[in-house]
């Protein structure tokens, strides 16, 4: 039996997908924020700590989604081969996670509210602006990547 080749690309290009998605993440979380009551009832701190713990938790679930879809459906020479899946089952476990967490920390712990102007998608309530986010910010940095890579101008990690 051969053992299998792992190529080095997978950790240049899973550093440069969440070098884009990370940085974008409080940018989106601040254009979000009005539409939470937070904005108009909390503090600049209590704002500040919410956009930076959102974030926070932004990035580990960039991390862990990714993760999980390069060990599902990803192959020993990703990011060259099975690109498009991982990106797929990615966003997939992303927007999952997002409706159970607002499930959850909405409805459920009543951890933050959605303003009047927020819509809520039926059946469990989520917003529609959480699952935007999660969408095109990842979609992004999906795209970035791919075009790195498809450039040539490389993303290796040093030896």
């Amino acid at each position: 039996m051969r053992p299998v080749e792992i190529r080095r690309d997978w950790l240049g290009a899973q550093r440069l997908y969440l070098a884009v998605l990370v940085p974008a993440m409080p940018v989106w979380e601040a254009a979000q924020m009005p539409l939470y009551t937070l904005w108009w009832t909390g503090t600049t701190a209590e704002i500040g700590y919410a956009i930076l713990h959102c974030t926070l938790g932004d990035a580990l679930i960039g991390v862990a989604t990714l993760g999980c879809a390069s060990l599902l459906v990803g192959s020993s020479d990703w990011p060259h081969e099975r690109f498009a899946a991982v990106a797929v089952v990615t966003l997939t476990f992303g927007l999952a996670w997002v409706v159970y967490s607002e499930w959850v920390d909405v409805e459920l712990r009543g951890s933050w509210a959605h303003t009047e102007t927020m819509p809520r998608i039926p059946p469990l309530g989520t917003g529609p602006a959480p699952l935007l986010q999660w969408l095109v910010v990842p979609a992004m940095a999906f795209a970035v990547t791919h075009r790195v890579l498809r450039s040539g101008s490389g993303f290796r990690p040093p030896p």
